[in-house]
C-alpha cells in the first residue's frame, strides 16, 4: 500500500515578496523612474509642489470656498448652460461638423469674399435652408426667454 507523502507548504511572508519587487523595480522601470524624477523636479522648480501642498493642507477651506461659490445663481446658470450646450453638440453628427469645417476652410482660402448674389444663391439650397432654420429656431428660443 502507498504511503502518503508528508507535505507542509512553506509559510509565505508577503512583506518579503514586496521587498523583492521593490528591489527589482529600479532596474525594471529605470526609464520611467527617470521621467518621473524629471517631472517632480520641474514641478518643484515651478512651485507646483508647494501650491499642491498648500491646497492639500487647506483642503477644508478650499472645499468650503468652492461650495460657497457653487451656490451662487450665476454659477448654477453657467453649469446648466454647459449641460444644455453639451446636449445640443452631442446631437450634431460629427461628419456634419467636419463638412462644415471643410467648407469654411475652403471659403477662407479663396482670395475674394463671396458677393451678395453668391450668398443669396447659396441660401436657396435645401442644406442652407435647413441650417438657417436651425439658427432661427435658436434665436426664437433665446428671444422668448429674454
Amino acid at each position: 500500500m502507498a504511503v502518503p507523502i508528508a507535505f507542509e507548504p512553506k509559510p509565505i511572508d508577503p512583506t518579503q515578496e514586496l521587498q523583492r519587487r521593490l528591489a527589482a523595480a529600479p532596474i525594471q522601470h529605470a526609464e520611467a523612474l527617470l521621467v518621473i524624477y524629471d517631472l517632480i523636479q520641474e514641478a518643484h522648480d515651478k512651485g507646483l509642489l508647494d501650491a499642491l501642498h498648500g491646497v492639500v493642507h487647506a483642503r477644508d477651506a478650499v472645499f468650503e470656498e468652492l461650495a460657497t461659490g457653487a451656490k451662487q445663481k450665476p454659477v448654477i446658470a453657467a453649469i446648466r448652460n454647459v449641460v444644455s450646450l453639451s446636449k445640443i453638440l452631442s446631437a450634431i453628427d460629427p461628419e456634419t461638423l467636419s463638412c462644415a469645417a471643410a467648407e469654411m476652410e475652403k471659403e477662407a482660402k479663396s482670395a475674394e469674399p463671396p458677393t451678395f448674389w453668391q450668398i443669396f444663391r447659396r441660401t436657396r439650397t435645401p442644406e442652407a435652408r435647413r441650417g438657417l432654420g436651425l439658427l432661427t429656431s435658436l434665436l426664437v428660443g433665446l428671444g422668448r426667454r429674454s
